[in-house]
């Protein structure tokens, strides 16, 4: 067991839990710049599989991709770990607004300050929707399936979950039928 290992997995996602607002996939561009650029410990597919993945499966996609990436570089307790960092920054917070919450929630700043981060949380998931975009569209079902997904998602009130699993159905199918017809 390489204790810094578990340390770097510890830091690594208290930082992304500590900074990032706006939920799992607000976490996303931090995510891919500490656990793709600067430590390789995973890829840009393996973090897009692992998103899907992590909507599809129950719990909070931030505690997900952490238990995964940790478990890929330290086995069990290394997701633990990484598991814990990320969780750690929210209860901290937590407790702390609960208790001084009342005081300030109404302070014209703080409306201010949490209005501005909901915009920038915002371009920054558009960012990384763009970034995944270039690197998941590979060929024309995937375009399909991406503005089928994007219009399922926005216009229509079917779960999330059910259209990721809907177009790994289709993509399965289609490259079945894909290669009885090239073989």
């Amino acid at each position: 067991m390489n204790i810094r290992k578990l340390g770097e997995l510890y830091v690594s996602f208290f930082k992304i839990g500590g900074l990032t607002f706006g939920g799992g996939l607000a976490m996303l561009p931090m995510l891919q710049r500490e656990v793709v650029t600067d430590r390789s410990w995973c890829t840009e597919e393996e973090i897009l599989d692992m998103y899907a993945i992590g909507q599809c499966t129950p719990g909070i996609i931030a505690v997900n991709t952490a238990t995964y990436v940790g478990y890929k570089q330290a086995g069990f307790i290394g997701g633990i770990f990484a598991t814990l960092g990320v969780i750690s920054p929210s209860i901290v917070i937590i407790c702390l607004i609960a208790s001084i919450l009342k005081n300030f929630i109404n302070m014209p700043a703080v409306v201010h300050a949490l209005a501005g981060i909901r915009v920038i949380v915002c371009a920054l998931m558009m960012n990384t929707v763009f970034t995944m975009a270039k690197k998941g569209i590979i060929d024309k079902l995937g375009g399909v399936l991406f503005v089928g997904g994007f219009v399922l998602a926005c216009f229509t009130p079917i779960p999330t979950a059910m259209i990721i699993v809907l177009a790994g159905i289709i993509g399965i199918c289609a490259k079945k039928f894909g290669r009885r017809n090239n073989g």
